[in-house]
């Protein structure tokens, strides 16, 4: 009977073994990967594709380091957020080889600062991060920061801001015109003392909706990525996507593979799968951002290269990356978040 039952185990086992084959698990944000393309994959490789989402980068390393690591494969992270999840040993080590369609990467996108060498990510796609006006409601002057931070008195209450940590602090940061990673008490001090205030001002927290909150009128400013925003201009042409002149947050979304991937052979796959300029293309014409590749040219739709929300003005400030701080500045600014979302 033991035997009868080890048998059994075993062979439980090796079932489960060959199902998960055929299975690949993406860590992914929300309202950015056309359904279409994960189907195109499963057509091409019989690789099944089951999707979890996520609305900030902060949310995703949270659920990682609280169990989810053995149960994704893949994950997206931010630029900053790649170097702190290498820095905490989360990210797996693609060796030289294994993708076949490395060369395809962009060179400006090649060796970045945050992963260099690509040793653990590839390019997704890249944009921006300020904010939206529905300009019939407001006909003033858009592009400065105190519309989220000081703003008209006909705006007061009318603001969403992103639940995104490490944005709506480096927003702050541009608005004050300190460094990002502060560590003069003084400075820290004004910036919470800042926050607090402009924070009466806002109606809401929340990324999941940001777009659809400034279609529906239920706000007239909404911090935004730039391509939700040309999806909301779609929907709703009052809607203005701004570039304040004290700057800006820009951005480059990757593709990480996980340590302890359940399906990580299948991870490769879908890596080397968007790695190809016409699947790589479709995400950008979804998502109304630029990718990393080349030679995606002629399958992307020629919109793109003239959208207003991806075409800053010669006034605009300078676009600046989210900086990962060490972990007693990190710590400050932590709580500092945590005050304002109090």
């Amino acid at each position: 009977m033991k035997l009868l039952n080890s048998t059994a185990l075993a062979t439980a086992l090796f079932a489960t073994s060959v199902a998960a084959e055929g299975e690949l698990v993406l860590y992914h944000w929300f309202g950015y990967m056309p359904q279409e393309l994960l189907e195109k994959f499963t057509a091409e490789t019989g690789i099944n594709v089951t999707m979890d989402t996520y609305d900030s980068n902060e949310a995703m390393l949270a659920s990682l380091k609280a169990g989810g690591m053995g149960t994704y494969d893949l994950a997206v992270p931010g630029d900053y957020m790649v170097e702190i999840m290498e820095g905490e040993g989360l990210l797996d080590t693609i060796a030289d080889g294994e993708l076949a369609n490395k060369g395809n990467i962009a060179p400006e996108w090649a060796d970045p600062s945050f992963d260099p060498g690509r040793k653990h990510s590839i390019p997704y796609q890249w944009g921006s991060t300020a904010f939206a006006v529905d300009t019939d409601a407001f006909s003033g002057n858009i592009n400065t920061t105190d519309i989220l931070f000081n703003p008209p008195a006909e705006l007061s209450g009318k603001i969403n801001m992103l639940d995104s940590q490490g944005e709506v602090l480096a927003m702050a940061a541009l608005h004050m015109g300190i460094p990002q990673c502060s560590t003069d008490r003084a400075q820290l001090s004004a910036l919470n003392d800042m926050l607090q205030e402009a924070k009466t001002h806002w109606a809401s927290f929340n990324s999941d909706t940001a777009k659809e909150v400034l279609v529906s009128g239920d706000v007239d400013v909404g911090m935004i990525y730039d391509g939700f925003s040309a999806k909301a201009r779609a929907e709703k042409a009052s809607i203005t996507y701004a570039f304040p002149a004290e700057g800006y947050v820009v951005w480059m979304d990757n593709v990480v593979l996980l340590n302890d991937a359940p399906n990580r052979d299948n991870a490769i796959k879908f890596m080397d799968f968007l790695l190809e300029p016409e699947n790589i293309a479709a995400v950008s014409n979804y998502a109304r951002y630029g990718n990393g590749v080349t030679g995606t040219g002629e399958f992307l739709d020629p919109e793109l290269a003239t959208l207003p929300e991806s075409n800053p003005p010669a006034e605009a400030g300078a676009g600046a990356f989210i900086q990962v701080c060490d972990e007693a500045t990190q710590a400050v600014y932590d709580q500092i978040w945590v005050n304002l979302k109090k």
